[in-house]
């Protein structure tokens, strides 16, 4: 059974195939790949564009889609084996994912961490739960990563630059009053790796360095394309020279769980905001962010507004690509 689980899995050549096909989809948008197939999607956390754009998608495809919250207009679901169930979970993951394999063709979850434990939250158990007892292919719609983002990302970076292979690219970390997860953060140093560009992480302190899962995936995928991957503090450093600079806010792992904790370190740092002064000292970059953004907290109204941004293609990308995804798994199942 193939997934799209991570972007770990899947070959650069694979994806530079979807987003080949991405880009065929925004031209022609109106397929028959999902006809008289049926999608559910699963919301465990609250969406705007990953709802919005898989549904329309799916649609798009010829297929009919279902979308669930687990808790609200579905039941609770109990991911422990062995437990008793007496608390609010009304079913076992077991059932849940394969009578709703019987029932569809495609199954694509959202599932962040709990901001517990991180060495339980990393396993992320969720998705793979689906995965292993549902029967049908699972896409990653945001857990501890956000592989459909990934592919936004690069279309919108390729887009407008071309070939990514030798680019400078700087993956900053910014300014938010409460912790956050670091699926985008992940996702987005390892895609921008295996695409081959040199990879700056900009972050306050090793605090909020990421799991070295994903830095030791990235570090390889950098290796293989004869590129690096550089860690530094150094805001003026990280800064000059960039051809792509990519904001994300992330929580510190060592104080995963503590979000007064991190709230409080996160104060520190607001001066990691992204201005037109630091956007002055790079080789006439682009810049973007996955969105939702707060505007003069992460990136400044001058930023956001200006024609060297490309979040908002970056969102529109999301459409194109998953789509691409979606007709590539049917295919392949």
């Amino acid at each position: 059974m193939k997934h799209y689980l991570t972007t770990i899995d899947w070959t650069r050549e694979e994806l530079e195939e979807i987003l080949q096909d991405a880009n065929a989809l925004a031209v022609a948008p109106i397929r028959d790949d999902l006809k008289n197939k049926a999608v559910a999607l699963l919301f465990f956390n609250s969406s705007l564009r990953t709802r919005t754009s898989f549904e329309i998608g799916v649609q798009q495809l010829g297929g009919h889609v279902v979308s669930l919250s687990p808790g609200k207009d579905a039941w609770p679901i109990e991911f422990d084996s062995g437990v008793e169930m007496l608390g609010e979970a009304e079913e076992n993951i077991v059932e849940a994912a394969r009578v709703l394999g019987r029932f569809v063709d495609m199954i694509g979850v959202r599932a962040f961490p709990n901001k517990g434990d991180w060495a339980k939250d990393r396993e992320n158990r969720v998705i793979k739960a689906f995965a292993e007892h549902a029967g049908v292919p699972i896409v990653n719609m945001e857990t501890i990563e956000h592989p459909c983002q990934e592919l936004a990302m690069i279309k919108a970076l390729k887009d407008r630059h071309g070939t990514l292979d030798g680019k400078k690219f700087v993956l900053t970390w910014t300014y938010h009053p409460k912790p956050l997860n670091t699926a985008v953060a992940n996702s987005a140093l390892m895609i921008a790796a295996k695409f081959g560009m040199d990879v700056t992480l900009l972050c306050p302190t090793e605090d909020y360095l990421l799991d070295q899962r994903y830095m030791q995936v990235a570090e390889q995928s950098a290796s293989a394309n004869g590129r690096s991957i550089t860690v530094t503090h150094d805001i003026d450093a990280a800064y000059t020279g960039a051809d792509a600079v990519y904001a994300k806010s992330w929580g510190a792992l060592p104080f995963h769980g503590q979000p007064s904790t991190q709230s409080a370190m996160n104060d520190q740092y607001k001066h990691f905001i992204v201005n037109q002064e630091k956007m002055d000292k790079t080789n006439g970059a682009t810049f973007s962010h996955c969105l939702p953004l707060r505007r003069n907290v992460k990136a400044t109204d001058q930023v956001m507004d200006a024609d060297y941004c490309i979040a908002i293609e970056e969102a529109e990308n999301r459409l194109h690509v998953q789509k691409a995804l979606l007709a590539r798994l049917i295919r392949e199942n």
